[in-house]
């Protein structure tokens, strides 16, 4: 814990010195898997596919949110606020706070959007807080995303109460990113076996149920789970495949979607107003 707010050390070094974001699989400084709409099997998708493919995961959770031009928006996990960018300039909300865990990574969020904050210093910012632990009033948000952040967070039921607390009557969220497909004890190992990520300790290993369930326990409605793998797990590995070898550990991600252990979810919920 560093001023107040948890993190785990796995997470402190994977976005501190290791810097995520700069890995070339992430072109584009989103540092998500990706939404692919067209993948071609027969070629390696190249660097702007890929990008897009980053910005359309974050297109297609606004779009389940069902963003709007007066809404004022939070995203959980924000990474280098690449999505919070894009939120602002084609979605057009009354503001978007991004918030993030790390320090170094609202840091480097901050240096790549100068402009930004500079034209619109009060409809967007960047803050340091826990999923389980949002630095906000109650009722401070028409919308709360989360873009592949989730598998990260130690503890759901905090994460859905939080959620909950910050939103305003009527207020949506919509959360994305990849969950065992069911309950079963021997998930956690089996995923531990094909991916380095859950073996360390960096990604958790939980069923969706456990997040819609949690959302409908802190008094959320119209609950919704949306498997979006098929978008997902096929272009992520095509393109992986330009530096990784079949059955190397980053592309067991589609093995383990193959086999029925692991997918990729839209959860989406409302607070009843």
């Amino acid at each position: 814990m560093a001023d107040g707010v948890p993190m785990r050390s796995v997470v402190r070094e994977t976005y501190g010195p290791d810097d995520l974001g700069a890995e070339p699989i992430f072109g584009g400084g989103f540092i998500n898997f990706g939404y692919w709409r067209a993948a071609d099997p027969a070629r390696p998708p190249g660097e702007q596919e890929r990008i897009r493919s980053q910005q359309d995961l974050y297109r297609h959770v606004l779009d389940a949110a069902a963003l709007r031009p007066p809404d004022r928006v939070l995203e959980v996990g924000c990474g280098l606020g690449r999505g919070c960018a894009l939120a602002l300039e084609e979605y057009g909300p009354a503001a978007v706070t991004g918030l993030d865990v790390h320090p170094q990574q609202l840091q480097r969020a901050r240096d790549l959007h100068p402009d930004l904050l500079r034209r619109m210093p009060d409809r967007l910012r960047f803050v340091r807080g826990a999923a389980e632990r949002i630095p906000s009033d109650d009722d401070a948000y028409d919308v709360v995303v989360s873009v592949e952040a989730a598998q990260h967070f130690p503890d759901l039921t905090a994460f859905a109460e939080e959620t909950a607390r910050v939103l305003r009557p009527g207020g949506r969220t919509a959360v994305t990113s990849f969950f065992t497909v069911d309950d079963e004890p021997t998930r956690p190992g089996e995923l531990a076996e094909l991916l380095e990520t859950f073996a360390n300790g960096l990604d958790l290993a939980r069923p969706v149920a456990a997040l819609a369930d949690a959302f409908s326990a802190a008094g959320l409605t119209e609950v919704r789970v949306e498997p979006i793998g098929a978008h997902v797990w096929p272009g992520w590995d095509l393109w992986l495949s330009r530096w990784w070898d079949p059955g190397t550990w980053p592309r067991n991600f589609l093995r383990a979607y193959e086999r029925g252990i692991l997918d990729y979810y839209t959860v989406t919920a409302v607070r009843a107003r």
